[in-house]
């Protein structure tokens, strides 16, 4: 282990207790982190660097962190843990709505915890977990360096990325996997209101070059620009391969008593040489009602897209994305050069190097 996993295990606490120390065969404790730092140009050029509708990359002409995590897990034959501390411009974006409801609530601590949860195995295949944990909802995920594209699709941006609750995990068959969740709500640590959410996943592996998933939720929800209501929100998502390229594609169906919206995406990457890869998305996402987005327009919020990225391995396993991406929009939603007037379009470039150690 290196002089710096060392010192943080010690700053952890020595989280591992001495008797699962002598018996390696059954407990692992690993320390881990990622560093992801980019550069992302607006060609909006927002007045106050703050790009709209989006959280990764989330600031224009202006070096800086969007993640960075560090995490500390433990497994056992019946328990299993998550720790992790983040911060960084896509954890200041996505954690900005927490609900600040009595005096101990809100982002100021719960923005900097990524995870934190506690699993007990209930059976040889069901697992139960509880705690602040990443989203079961959608194919891309919260940390860069997993997903096919730097940016994040529409569906992903208005969709989950945390939750805070308790899951159950059983592994129905070798190619079947059925998850079970009661939550705070949608992507809320302090509680909203007096009411829990739930959904389900099911994850099915016809093939090695196939997988197959439908998740939902359902719960009391506050839509952006009204009420309280009944939200409910589907989804059904395909992953697999062909040759050497990779796809994924996914559709978002969501109502809240009698508003609606939808959204979808598919992705393809697929490798140049042993160390790039390129990969590219088409996406459409349409909230009329603005039960997700808010806009103060009459239309609400609509946009179709797409963009193309190159992603090359450099030495050390440092990983170096390029990406450039164009939205467009059914009204004028974005920045036009600090100008009152707002544009329809948008183009946007950013590199990241990313790292996971």
């Amino acid at each position: 282990m290196s002089p710096l996993k060392v010192a943080v295990a010690l700053a952890l606490g020595a989280a591992v207790p001495l008797a699962a120390q002598q018996d390696s065969t059954r407990t692992r404790a690993a320390i881990s982190g990622f560093v992801d730092v980019y550069y992302a140009w607006d060609f909006g050029r927002p007045a106050e660097h703050d790009r709209p509708f989006v959280t990764q990359p989330v600031r224009h002409n202006e070096f800086n962190v969007n993640l960075a995590h560090l995490a500390l897990t433990l497994d056992r034959p019946t328990v299993r843990a998550r720790l992790a501390v983040q911060a960084g411009t896509s954890v200041q974006a996505n954690y900005a709505g927490e609900p600040r409801i009595g005096a101990i609530s809100g982002a100021d601590l719960v923005r900097h915890l990524q995870e934190a949860t506690i699993g007990v195995r209930a059976t040889p295949s069901l697992w139960i977990d509880a705690g602040i944990y990443l989203s079961y909802i959608g194919w891309e995920g919260w940390v860069s360096a997993t997903n096919p594209t730097y940016t994040r699709s529409l569906v992903a941006e208005f969709t989950p990325y945390y939750l805070s609750g308790a899951r159950a995990t059983w592994t129905a068959g070798k190619r079947v996997t059925i998850q079970a969740h009661l939550m705070n709500g949608w992507q809320n640590v302090s509680e909203s209101n007096n009411g829990k959410a739930g959904g389900i996943r099911i994850d099915i592996t016809p093939s090695d070059r196939l997988t197959l998933v439908y998740a939902n939720f359902l719960g009391k929800e506050q839509p952006a620009t009204g009420a309280q209501a009944t939200r409910f929100f589907q989804q059904v998502m395909a992953k697999g391969s062909a040759g050497a390229m990779s796809w994924q594609a996914q559709v978002d169906v969501g109502t809240s008593d009698r508003r609606s919206w939808y959204g979808w995406a598919a992705i393809a990457s697929w490798p140049v040489t042993k160390t790039t890869a390129i990969a590219t998305r088409i996406e459409r996402y349409a909230d009329p009602d603005q039960v997700i987005v808010a806009t103060g327009r009459p239309a609400g919020f609509a946009a179709t897209g797409g963009s193309i990225g190159i992603d090359r391995t450099l030495p050390g396993g440092v990983l170096w994305r390029s990406e450039a991406r164009w939205l467009r929009a059914s009204d004028s939603l974005f920045a036009s050069h600090g100008n009152p007037q707002r544009a329809r379009s948008n183009l946007t470039l950013v590199t990241s190097f990313a790292l996971t150690f």
